[in-house]
């Protein structure tokens, strides 16, 4: 996914597949500028970057922040994730300038976007993102535990989605499906309708489906979300490959 304002680089919310259709989308002789937004390091948020070429350009700029991992600072683990023999390529082999930063608990301003990373219930350390610019806000919870015996919403969810005009927020699974994957570290849609709730989101993109949920199935989970949505207050819609969105003053 990519944030974009006029006149400033994209801020770029994870590293998953769908970067390399973006990456046909941007400039590939060496004066590409952007910055990412990792929420964790699984691969299904990661396994983007060696498929990315204007990152692999001399002159290019590409600074990636995420969350410190337990085994130490997010640069050094992504090289394990990103080497021979599983991959013929090490991220540092890519011609570019790619700077890797930690995140967990602050806030910081990219060009005149302001930035807040809190902590977000998940597997292992993961982070969500609020991104005030150009006037609108746009909150990134991508992966998030739902709890298992309360409905409740961690304080530093609700900070990072309060207000937002646009909250992206995990939705994996049923109900019934919660109740036998509630250790995997996601979310159902009813919960996901909550957090946008709780935190007065004006808007609701359900993402991180089921990839076992067909597209008949999705329809059907996304209208009965959306009927949620309807007696919270909360538009509702489910996120798909290519769909553009306008938000703020431009």
């Amino acid at each position: 996914m990519a944030l974009e304002a006029p006149d400033e680089p994209p801020i770029l919310l994870d590293l998953g597949t769908g970067l390399r259709q973006f990456g046909l989308t941007q400039p590939t002789d060496g004066s590409f500028r952007a910055t990412a937004l990792v929420t964790h390091i699984h691969w299904d948020h990661v396994q983007g970057l060696p498929f990315f070429p204007p990152a692999d350009r001399h002159g290019a700029r590409f600074d990636v922040f995420g969350p410190h991992q337990e085994e130490g600072p997010i640069g050094e683990v992504f090289s394990g994730l990103m080497r021979p023999p599983y991959f013929p390529v090490q991220y540092s082999d890519l011609r570019g300038d790619i700077r890797f930063h930690d995140v967990t608990d602050e806030d910081f301003a990219l060009g005149t976007a302001k930035v807040r990373v809190r902590p977000v219930p998940h597997v292992g350390p993961t982070v969500g993102y609020r991104i005030e610019w150009d006037g609108a806000v746009v909150a990134y919870v991508s992966d998030h535990q739902q709890p298992v015996s309360e409905n409740s919403v961690a304080d530093q969810v609700l900070e990072l989605c309060e207000g937002a005009d646009l909250l992206i927020h995990d939705a994996q699974f049923t109900v019934s499906e919660f109740s036998e994957k509630s250790h995997w570290g996601h979310c159902t849609l009813d919960y996901a309708v909550l957090v946008a709730k709780e935190a007065g989101a004006r808007q609701l993109a359900l993402y991180h489906h089921d990839p076992g949920h067909g597209d008949d199935e999705m329809d059907r989970l996304v209208e009965w979300a959306r009927c949620l949505g309807a007696r919270a207050g909360v538009e509702v819609f489910g996120a798909s490959e290519g769909m553009t969105l306008r938000l703020g003053r431009s």
